[in-house]
């Protein structure tokens, strides 16, 4: 059974200062430094996504006339509108400063179509299209995945939810994880979905103890 760490959208606009923050988002670099470590031991690979919006993306709530953080339809989806965010090479798009890049072996961009919005690392939002992430995982024999990253209740949940239906055992490090929380138990939320559907909710130390 090979295994690799699932780091979601590490990146500067979804940490304080960023213009979509999560609250403690910082804190889960540390948390994913480790994973990382533990991977480089084992020799398992590390992949990571990445949000990559081209500045007209119609998720944004600039487009829409409405308010950030208010519901609408995109293309027939349900739609939160976000604040413009991890727009294409800009310093809100790169990965936050104290992540281990050197430790990641494959970088996986989404939400480059500005028609739909991607919050799982292997599909968009309708499933119409599908990143390279199943395709590179499984050509590398990989079968269980351990998760973690930003935001627990959007990227984070639909890469896992998406994960299990492929097929993958898949792990969630909890405290490597924190949400938006529009509403304020939309983590604890996702966390029991996530558990309902077959994800395993981990410690970092278990996973560094070999428990995955």
């Amino acid at each position: 059974m090979s295994t690799a760490l699932l780091l979601i959208d590490l990146q500067n606009d979804f940490c304080p200062g960023g213009a979509l923050a999560v609250q403690e988002g910082d804190q889960v670099i540390a948390v994913a430094n480790q994973a990382i470590e533990v991977c480089r031991r084992r020799g398992w690979p590390v992949v990571a996504s990445q949000d990559w919006h081209p500045a007209s993306h119609r998720s944004f709530a600039i487009h829409a006339g409405e308010a950030p953080g208010t519901l609408g339809t995109l293309e027939g989806l349900p739609q939160v509108w976000w604040p413009v965010h991890c727009v294409q090479d800009q310093p809100g798009a790169d990965f936050h400063p104290d992540l281990n890049l050197a430790g990641i072996d494959q970088v996986f961009r989404k939400g480059q179509n500005p028609d739909i919005d991607s919050y799982s690392a292997f599909f968009d939002n309708g499933r119409r299209t599908e990143t390279e992430l199943d395709s590179w995982l499984k050509g590398k024999g990989i079968t269980t995945l351990v998760v973690m990253g930003l935001a627990t209740d959007y990227c984070v949940k639909y890469s896992v939810l998406d994960a299990l239906a492929l097929g993958y055992t898949t792990s969630l490090i909890t405290e490597g994880c924190r949400g938006v929380n529009l509403q304020p138990d939309d983590s604890e939320r996702a966390f029991e979905e996530m558990q309902q559907q077959g994800a395993h909710l981990i410690a970092l130390k278990s996973f560094e103890m070999g428990a995955h």
